[in-house]
């Protein structure tokens, strides 16, 4: 049987874009390259959808937030609506406050801004999220409570409050395998 063929041409693209501009850069305490992770929410966005702007956001998803590229940028170059994704996803620093100081708020932000973001704009946002969940839960298994020392916060009732508002805000995603997994990984992590 002969593969379907797909026009991947701005997916790969977005992929080359995101490895140059993560290049050098590791996941934090995690000892591998950083792009590993837009890699792993591409692939969870594929199990939702085949668009390839969605699938284009979740592999450039860091890249404004993480890195030296802009918005113009990625608007540029992937267009307004893969921009807009990717702008959706990235967190929003005050300037002057430390990540630390700042954590409730912007990760309150973001809850808030997820709840009332497109249906396009939340399936990006899983990839992101159960992407970062999967990582949890793996340490988690092997650190413990220890494992919150990797973090600006280091308490986990915060990060319970923080997934669990996530998965409020992506629940409209509750039909998908990749949502029902990110809630089953956030109940093994910070219990019932």
């Amino acid at each position: 049987m002969a593969n379907k063929y797909i026009d991947t041409e701005l997916l790969d693209r977005a992929i080359i874009f995101a490895v140059e501009a993560h290049h050098n850069t590791e996941r934090r305490g995690k000892g591998f390259p950083y792009i590993v992770h837009p890699m792993e929410a591409v692939e969870i966005v594929s199990t939702i959808t085949g668009d390839q702007e969605l699938l284009a956001a979740a592999a450039l998803h860091d890249t404004i937030e993480d890195t030296s590229v802009t918005y113009e940028q990625i608007c540029e170059r992937f267009g307004q609506r893969v921009a807009d994704l990717v702008a959706d996803e990235s967190d929003r620093f005050t300037e002057g406050v430390s990540e630390e100081d700042s954590w409730h708020d912007r990760k309150q932000a973001a809850i808030d801004r997820l709840a009332a973001a497109s249906h396009d704009a939340k399936i990006v946002a899983l990839g992101d999220k159960l992407s970062n969940m999967r990582a949890i839960w793996r340490d988690y298994q092997v650190q413990g409570d220890g494992l919150w020392q990797i973090f600006h916060v280091k308490d986990k009732p915060s990060h319970a409050w923080h997934y669990r508002g996530l998965a409020s805000s992506l629940s409209e995603l509750s039909d998908s395998f990749a949502y029902q997994e990110f809630v089953r990984l956030i109940d093994d992590v910070f219990g019932k």
